[in-house]
């Protein structure tokens, strides 16, 4: 993992999708300022390192969840209220961009 500060997050909620469903696909939501603290920006793929194993997906900014807390979906390994740990698939590369709080 990448080296620097990088609080847990905890899982509060899980979204299973099916065939057929318009969004599908591993992603993880996360707050704005969850997200800027670990140099993530929304549609940057990243690693999930949970309890059990370390999946890809997609970080999707949402405004909406508490401080510390992240929706995945359809990573499998991970149920609510687990606590896992975020890093961007490139770490070693700064944003360009980034997006302001």
């Amino acid at each position: 993992m990448a080296e620097g500060f990088n609080p847990p997050l905890q899982v509060v909620g899980f979204i299973a999708t099916k065939r057929g469903d318009a969004e599908r696909g591993p992603a993880v939501r996360l707050r704005p300022d969850d997200a800027t603290l670990r140099g993530v920006a929304d549609g940057d793929l990243v690693w999930i390192y949970g309890p059990r194993r370390h999946d890809l997906a997609t970080a999707l900014i949402d405004e909406s969840l508490p401080r510390g807390g992240v929706v995945v979906r359809d990573v499998a390994g991970l149920a609510p209220t687990e606590v896992i740990r975020l890093v961007r698939l490139d770490a070693e590369r700064p944003l360009l961009n980034p997006k302001p709080v």
